[in-house]
């Protein structure tokens, strides 16, 4: 069935639908991983997104039960040049395209998504609609998507209770913001007791639980939606060791007085060249937000610049004085280098093991 993508700028493109059908909006941003799609997918920081994967063919190796970042699909829409049919992997359980019917996310192929991406480079994350409506006037659709905002995604993608996931090691209490999958596996590889709150879960429930250390996780949309879970880490950055990630490191740095800033089209990959300072070293990373701490608002007397991203000298890292918690940018969690990265959940470790001394 034939399919449009719009974009707010009056851009359209004509391609052919796969998975559901109808008309959504969301805000369309591009992805430069060449694999990965359905972490991609399942990843709930593109709540409110559109994704284009600018790989030319994706689908090829299937969707299985053990890869997904959580538990259903997180993406308003799906992007694609070519979709494969025919995956060929032996984890493999099903096709991209009967994987986005079953979860009603609709999709579209056979576009130019190198111009597309040209498009976004150029101008910016914009919002844009996918429809496959076969009576779809671009001029009656164009004011909502003009209108559409994402707003506070992170209550969409949050856990609506308490989990504990038992361990022998360190107590760790996990802020849900839309956390991944692979990062309660990597403390859980680590042995440690995780219990994961919801985002609106209180200081004092957190405390109460008596945790060793508290990990702010990823998560969707702008930080500065976030008023109650800044004045919430407000309270939390002064009692235990914090690790942040992602929104959880732009969480934090708002906490603590400085700013964050949207970016043009964001970061979103899993080829992002960052460098450690202390090390010396850069590290080949992967990334997906849109929003950074900018680097000029952080207080030097309480903060130092831990990690820069290469390519663009963005803040990837921050190391605070003042309090014993720490914060990257891009995802340890993930494994594009493939695990080069990892050595900061040890770090974590040995932060807690340091406080309880």
């Amino acid at each position: 069935m034939k399919a449009i993508l719009a974009l707010d700028d009056g851009t359209v493109f004509t391609g052919e639908a796969f998975g559901a059908m109808g008309t959504v909006i969301g805000e369309i941003v591009f992805n430069t991983g060449m694999t990965g799609y359905q972490e991609v997918l399942t990843d709930p920081s593109y709540c409110g997104q559109i994704v284009t994967m600018t790989y030319p063919l994706i689908g090829n190796y299937g969707i299985n039960d053990e890869d997904a970042e959580s538990y259903k699909p997180q993406v308003k829409g799906f992007i694609v040049r070519e979709l494969c049919e025919t995956p060929s992997n032996w984890r493999s359980g099903e096709t991209l395209r009967d994987y986005l019917t079953r979860y009603n996310i609709i999709g579209i192929q056979g576009i130019d998504t190198r111009a597309l991406t040209r498009i976004l480079r150029e101008k910016g994350t914009m919002n844009g609609v996918i429809s496959t409506d076969p009576g779809f006037k671009l001029e009656d659709w164009m004011p909502k998507i003009h209108a559409y905002t994402i707003h506070n995604p992170v209550e969409e993608v949050t856990t609506p209770e308490l989990i504990h996931y038992p361990g022998e090691g360190f107590r760790v209490a996990l802020m849900d913001y839309g956390v991944k999958a692979n990062i309660i596996r990597s403390l859980r590889k680590r042995s440690c007791d995780v219990t994961v709150f919801p985002a609106r879960a209180t200081a004092e429930e957190v405390l109460a639980a008596n945790p060793d250390g508290i990990m702010l996780s990823n998560g969707p949309g702008d930080p500065k939606d976030c008023t109650y879970q800044i004045e919430v880490l407000k309270e939390l950055l002064v009692k235990k060791p914090v690790f942040g990630i992602c929104l959880g490191h732009q969480l934090t740095a708002l906490a603590k007085g400085g700013d964050t800033g949207k970016l043009k089209y964001g970061h979103r990959g899993g080829n992002h060249p960052v460098k450690d300072i202390k090390k010396d070293r850069t590290y080949i990373t992967s990334q997906n937000h849109g929003y950074a701490v900018l680097a000029d608002k952080l207080d030097p007397k309480k903060a130092e610049i831990s990690h820069i991203n290469m390519n663009d000298g963005t803040v990837e890292g921050v190391r605070y004085l003042d309090t014993p918690a720490f914060t990257v940018q891009f995802h340890p969690e993930a494994s594009p280098g493939p695990m080069d990265t990892a050595y900061l959940f040890d770090e974590f470790i040995e932060l807690m093991k340091q406080e309880k001394k």
